[in-house]
Parts: C-alpha cells; sequence; structure tokens
C-alpha cells in the first residue's frame, strides 16, 4: 500500500510532463503556440427535449379531409376491341364449356369472355363506372370542398365520403387545368368541419408537415415529414411553383391537404416523383396562397379569370446576359410576341428581356408568368425591359388568358434554299438566304462547332443576330463584329424552327 501511495504522485507528475512536452513539441514543429483562438462561435441548436406528436393536429383537422370519389360514363366499345390486356393464356376461349378452368375464366372474365362474336349474349347496359379517387378536404361549414382537377376529370358524376363513413353526392363547381385544382360543393343541412389556408411563405425548408387523405382508397391515412424545397418547377404548367416535401404521399392522395403544426392547410398535395408509381419520400404541393385565390375565383365564377400579355419566352443564360450587356442572367427573354396580343400593341418586340412588372424585379419566365397571371385583366402594368443595351419601361394593358392555347398560324413549307451560300467557320456551319428573303437557313454544321455545340440544327433559320436583320452570312459576321466591338463577348442569334422562335447566344473569337 506504501509503494502505490508514493506511485501516484509520480504518475500525475509524469503526465503533466508529458503533457507539456507534447505542447513544446508543437512549438518546435510550427514555431506558434498550439493555441487555438476561435473567431466566432459554432452552430448550436437547443435540440427539442422531447419527440414531437402530431396527434392533436391530426384530431382536430381529420373531420374536414374527404375521400373523393368519381364516376363516368362508360363508352360503348367494339365487341371485338381490346381493353388493353387479356385475361387469362391464350387459346383459353377454346376450352371446352364443361372444363372448370373454362368456367373460372367465364366467370371472372364476363359472360362474353372468349366469344366476343357471340349473338345470344349482347352486351350488358352500360351505367356510372369507377374513374378515379382521391381525396379532399372542406373549406366552409356549408359543404364547399378543394380536390385536384386531375381526380375530378373525366367524371360526371362525384360523392365524397366524410371521416365518420359517411357517403355525400356532390356536385363540381368548377376546374382549373393550369393549376391543377377543382371545387365541388356537398349539399346538406349539416354543418361541416372544415380547414383554412395558411401562409406558406412563412414556411421553412425544415418545417414539420403533416399530409391527410385516402392513399389507395384506404381513406384517412396520415403521414408526416417536412418541407424539403420550395418553388419547385416540375414541369407540370405555366404556373409551377410547388413546395416539396417528404412525407409519405402515394396515389389517392391527390387533391388532399398538407398541414402545418397549427392546423393550416400550407398546400394541395398534387403529384409525387417516383419510378415505381409509390412513396419515395419527394412529393409535390400546390402553395397556398395560389391555391387560394384559385379556389375564390372558382367559388364566385366557376372559372379563373388571369391576366395575359401574350408573349413566347425562354430563360436568359449566362451567355445571352453577356451578349446583351446584362449584369446578371436574370429576367425573361421574349422571343415573339403574339400577334394581336397586348404585348405586341404595348411594342414588345423580339430579344426584350422583361426584368421587371411594376417595379418587381422577375426571376425567370415562370416567375413573369406568375406574376402577370395574378393581376387583374384590363390592369395597366409598367414592364421593365432591356433593348439595345438600355432599360425602357413600356405601359401594357393585361387582356384575359385565352381559354385554350392560341395556335401558331400555319405556314407553307419553304422551298429549297439556293445552292449559293456563305461559310461561317467561327461557329461551324454554313448559311443559305431562305426563299422568303427573311434571315438565312442553316444548310451545313459542323458537329465539333460552337453552333451545334449550343443546338443549332440543319434548317433553322437565323432571323436576327443582336439587334439586327440578317439576309447573308455577311449580315451576320458584320452583326458579330459590331458585338465585338461593342466589348461582348458573345453574340445573340435568334432562331425560327417549326413556327417557334428561340435565341441563342455563341461566343465571339476575340483572337
Amino acid at each position: 500500500m506504501k509503494s502505490n501511495k508514493s506511485f501516484q504522485p509520480r504518475l500525475k507528475s509524469l503526465l503533466a510532463t508529458s503533457t507539456i512536452a507534447g505542447v513544446a513539441g508543437v512549438m518546435l514543429v510550427t514555431g506558434v503556440p498550439a493555441t487555438i483562438n476561435a473567431m466566432a462561435d459554432p452552430v448550436r441548436i437547443e435540440a427539442p427535449t422531447t419527440a414531437p406528436s402530431f396527434a392533436d393536429v391530426v384530431e382536430a383537422v381529420s373531420p374536414a379531409v374527404v375521400s373523393v370519389r368519381v364516376q363516368g360514363e362508360a363508352e360503348e366499345v367494339a365487341q371485338n376491341e381490346s381493353f388493353g390486356f387479356q385475361f387469362g393464356p391464350p387459346g383459353m376461349e377454346n376450352l371446352p364449356e364443361d372444363h372448370p378452368m373454362r368456367r373460372f375464366f367465364d366467370e371472372f372474365g364476363g359472360p362474353n369472355f372468349g366469344q366476343p362474336d357471340r349473338p345470344d349474349q349482347p352486351n350488358r347496359p352500360r351505367g356510372p363506372l369507377p374513374v378515379s379517387q382521391g381525396s379532399g378536404f372542406f373549406i366552409s361549414d356549408d359543404g364547399y370542398l378543394v380536390t385536384n382537377n386531375h381526380v375530378v376529370e373525366g367524371g360526371s358524376s362525384y360523392s365524397i365520403i366524410l371521416d365518420d363513413g359517411t357517403e355525400l353526392s356532390a356536385e363540381l363547381i368548377g376546374t382549373d387545368s393550369r393549376t391543377d385544382l377543382a371545387v365541388l360543393k356537398v349539399d346538406d343541412e349539416r354543418e361541416f368541419t372544415y380547414v383554412e389556408f395558411g401562409d406558406d411563405q412563412g414556411a421553412r425548408v425544415g418545417d414539420w408537415v403533416v399530409a391527410v387523405g385516402n392513399p389507395f382508397g384506404l381513406g384517412g391515412s396520415v403521414t408526416a415529414g417536412i418541407i424539403s424545397a420550395r418553388g419547385r418547377e416540375i414541369g407540370a404548367g405555366p404556373y409551377d411553383d410547388f413546395l416539396q416535401i417528404d412525407a409519405a404521399v402515394n396515389r389517392g392522395n391527390s387533391g388532399g391537404p398538407t398541414f402545418n403544426l397549427s392546423g393550416e392547410v400550407i398546400g394541395v398535395n398534387t403529384a409525387i416523383f417516383s419510378p415505381s408509381g409509390g412513396n419515395v419520400g419527394i412529393a409535390f404541393a400546390i402553395p397556398a396562397t395560389l391555391a387560394q385565390d384559385v379556389v375564390q375565383d372558382l367559388i364566385e365564377s366557376g372559372s379563373v379569370s388571369r391576366g395575359w400579355i401574350g408573349v413566347q419566352i425562354q430563360p436568359v443564360s449566362d451567355d445571352i446576359a453577356e451578349s446583351l450587356g446584362l449584369d446578371e442572367a436574370s429576367g425573361a427573354l421574349v422571343t415573339a410576341p403574339q400577334p394581336d396580343a397586348p404585348a405586341a400593341a404595348a411594342g414588345i418586340e423580339s430579344g426584350d428581356v422583361v426584368t421587371a412588372v411594376n417595379g418587381e424585379a422577375v426571376e425567370n419566365p415562370g416567375d413573369l408568368a406568375r406574376r402577370i397571371a395574378a393581376i387583374e385583366p384590363g390592369t395597366e402594368v409598367e414592364l421593365s425591359v432591356w433593348r439595345n443595351g438600355a432599360s425602357e419601361t413600356v405601359a401594357v394593358t393585361l387582356g384575359t388568358f385565352p381559354a385554350d392555347e392560341q395556335q401558331a398560324s400555319v405556314t407553307e413549307e419553304p422551298a429549297p434554299a439556293p445552292s449559293s451560300g456563305g461559310e461561317l467557320t467561327e461557329f461551324g456551319m454554313t448559311v443559305t438566304p431562305s426563299d422568303d428573303g427573311n434571315g438565312v437557313v442553316i444548310a451545313e454544321l459542323d458537329p465539333d462547332g460552337s453552333a451545334a455545340e449550343r443546338g443549332f440544327q440543319v434548317g433553322d433559320v437565323i432571323v436576327r443576330v443582336q439587334d439586327r436583320d440578317v439576309a447573308s452570312a455577311e449580315d451576320i459576321t458584320a452583326a458579330v463584329a459590331a458585338a465585338a466591338e461593342d466589348g461582348r463577348g458573345a453574340a445573340l442569334f435568334q432562331l425560327r424552327s417549326d413556327e417557334q422562335n428561340r435565341f441563342v447566344a455563341l461566343p465571339i473569337d476575340q483572337g
């Protein structure tokens, strides 16, 4: 025991000596003291002491969420017409009538199975057949409810199933295909539990959300997750601006609500990203602020009235911004104003870049479309446009968005281009004058040239370069040279193909 006591101080002394020696060693190697002076505190968040529970939210909102069932009149189908699948293996129709497998497939394949032309088996009367099912939610105590347009599309009758299992008939009030929203109305003496739209603008990436709906027809299913991203564009339409959530959303959840923890609807579930059709944790919801305006219009008039200026637009790339002298790649580049549309009447031209609406910056073409659509038709707006290297303000009186997309006018196919042309080696292409004298046609492309790399194609018509109309290779060369003299690193080409315009910037060889 005595030896152990004498050993402990020596051990402490040895450890202290080793530590000091270690510090001295670091000083010798680095030449500076091994002292860390923190410039700022690290990120530190106080974690919740208990796991969150969604039970209170679910209990409160569930009575307002319904299952939506849609039926439609089946069209008369020719007796020898296939439905796209075969019930049973080939040759089953040749089995004897008393064969047990024949009786099985007659029962489950239908009375006319395997004998489409039998005169003694007339077609049975066809009534309403199931078309689709989805989800919805009440937004008023007198029975107005919201769902998706694609849920009710093609239906002739509609019914909803309440949280307690009660089934009620519903009437279609209005639909909007561009935002995939629809409104139904249930006429009943009872007062319905309803929910209200919240402000999705205050929702942040990482916030908890709860999705309630009718996946796979199960009804009353609840999933939870977080907001994964905002402002998602998925190619669904001109007003893409989705919330992305990772709460499990499957087929049948369409039209159902996404709630915040206050029980407010911040999104309407409308689409999933999935290679298999099942949940993979990526779902998209229409933001509440957009849905609320559309729903109000549908209730009041059965349709949505949107502002419209009538332009074809495309994004502004870094190369295009450089060619136009813009400081940043933002805004919406006008490829063509539609004839007789408000933009054309106000003087908007191909090649203009719309950078702001009423002084509010435009980020991209989708942003411009959403801003204009949110303004009442007949309103005068001020568009800030970048034209010929300077900013201008153009006043435009908005029209009403057409009910159907306007079709481009059909013109005759251009005649074969003349054999004489010009070679533009800098860009790797050969051009010839167009038959109508408006622009030049790309006759040949070097696959390794800059034009081919940026999507130019044989047959495309080059209409303008920078702000100049072109009718020959010499015109293009002169326009490119002028851009170089102005210090541009790229030249902007306006192309026409299949009656559509687009702009592409090609880098200029400064050597």
